[in-house]
């Protein structure tokens, strides 16, 4: 049950990310790039802030602290593919 649940999160953590960098994703991949980034977080912010990532508890701290490593991820992932030079209009 535990899975499904951190599943779910995930994807709904990944969506919220490629929302705010408007990078258009399936659900499959959403949830990779949430539990990517949630192993990003905790690697490299977790230590920072002091807080936590879903893989440790799923509370509101935590998940804002996976978002902020699948941004971080679509980011890096976006500059790599090239899509970082997009024109503002």
């Amino acid at each position: 049950m535990n899975l499904l649940v951190y599943l779910i999160v995930a994807a709904i953590i990944g969506w919220v990310a490629t929302e705010l960098m408007h990078d258009r994703s399936n659900l499959l991949l959403n949830i990779v790039i949430a539990v990517i980034g949630a192993f990003l977080a905790g690697y490299f912010l977790s230590p920072l802030f002091h807080v936590g990532t879903i893989n440790d508890a799923f509370t509101i701290p935590t998940m804002l602290m996976t978002l902020a490593g699948a941004v971080i991820l679509l980011a890096i992932v976006n500059l790599v593919r090239g899509n970082g030079r997009r024109r503002l209009a």
